[in-house]
């Protein structure tokens, strides 16, 4: 691992500049340019000297003939851990933040305004996961009776979203039994994570089914299929919602239009992105994946910033960005970080 005692402050500051440089214009910076820099007072013939010794240690690479450099993979990495000093985010941006996820709004509404936010402000894809479906709270439930033994099961979650689902019983139930039902559940459980009300219901009714009377009894049936966890965690889980996708055409000066077409149908699949913000949840705090570092080939000449987001202290989602490696890193990571903390704050209040 390369650490920043292994490499001299003359070349940390000379690559450090190097890197801001192709940041901002996108072209491969020359050593002259280096040299006739302010902050670098040192000879072209020293600077040529330094970046062949970069380049030969992996950190810069010439992408053609000229004369210029730009970062590799693994000098990004290096300028990422150590070269840049990330603050906090301005008080006017954190503004901005508290005013669009307003706690008033539903959970997805939230989400979908999280990545709506993350690709204004950094100009790059923006992707928030949907929470996870135990985490959401049951506001209102209804059990309605339909031919041979389904029922249709009708759940109000948070605050606005409406979830349907038919379920199929061992004996047909009347109105009346489904309606006292739903009743006991609203009355006992409304206002509760879906995942607690399932395992509080059941494990306070297995006990004894035979002293069970009849309301009991199809509470206890209608529930253990109505919040089985395989649904629960199965329904609009595994997802996540994106915006500003039309952004990633700014690497096309780096990749072949072909490439960013692959990179929409991967959008699209979602499969691979899925099992990357995944690996994200593992750990609290920003991550960040450079490149080939993600582990998929699409993203080769990506970088993904992510941080994950709580509900009531437990990790339930995932958001973040993804844009070409040639990306402003210290504006990026406290956007990202201030985002993630934000939705917490908004998702938690929601619930009061």
């Amino acid at each position: 691992m390369v650490t920043q005692q292994n490499v001299s402050e003359k070349a940390q500051r000379l690559l450090k500049a190097l890197v801001e440089q192709y940041i901002a214009d996108g072209q491969p910076v020359a050593s002259k340019t280096l040299a006739d820099s302010a902050e670098n007072p040192v000879s072209s013939a020293t600077v040529r000297n330094i970046i062949a010794d970069l380049e030969e240690r992996g950190f810069v690479r010439s992408p053609h003939t000229s004369a210029g450099r730009i970062p590799t993979h693994m000098g990004y990495r290096f300028f990422v851990d150590s070269l840049i000093r990330v603050e906090p985010l301005a008080d006017y941006d954190l503004e901005h933040l508290y005013r669009s996820l307003d706690p008033d709004m539903s959970a997805q509404e939230l989400v979908q305004s999280a990545s709506s936010i993350l690709s204004e402000v950094t100009r790059m894809a923006g992707l928030v996961t949907i929470p996870k479906r135990e985490q959401v709270l049951l506001r209102h439930v209804e059990f309605l009776g339909l031919n041979d033994n389904r029922v249709l099961v009708i759940m109000v979650l948070d605050d606005h979203e409406v979830q349907n689902r038919v379920i199929y019983t061992r004996e047909p139930y009347s109105e009346i039994q489904l309606k006292e039902a739903a009743n006991f559940i609203n009355h006992q459980f409304g206002g509760q994570v879906l995942s607690h009300i399932r395992s509080k219901l059941i494990s306070s009714m297995q006990t004894d089914r035979e002293s069970m009377n009849s309301l009991m009894q199809t509470t206890l049936e209608v529930a253990e299929q109505a919040f089985s966890s395989e649904d629960i965690n199965s329904a609009d889980g595994g997802d996540f919602v994106i915006a500003g996708q039309e952004n990633l055409f700014v690497l096309a000066q780096d990749k072949a239009l072909d490439d960013i077409r692959e990179l929409f149908r991967a959008f699209s699949l979602k499969g691979d992105i899925l099992h990357l913000l995944d690996r994200c949840m593992d750990t609290e705090g920003v991550q960040l994946f450079i490149g080939q570092e993600s582990g998929y080939e699409l993203l080769d000449e990506c970088s993904v910033v992510t941080a994950p987001y709580q509900i009531e202290g437990e990790l339930v989602g995932v958001l973040g960005v993804i844009g070409p490696t040639r990306m402003a890193y210290e504006k990026v990571i406290p956007i990202v970080d201030a985002t993630a903390r934000v939705l917490s704050a908004a998702l938690d209040s929601s619930r009061r």
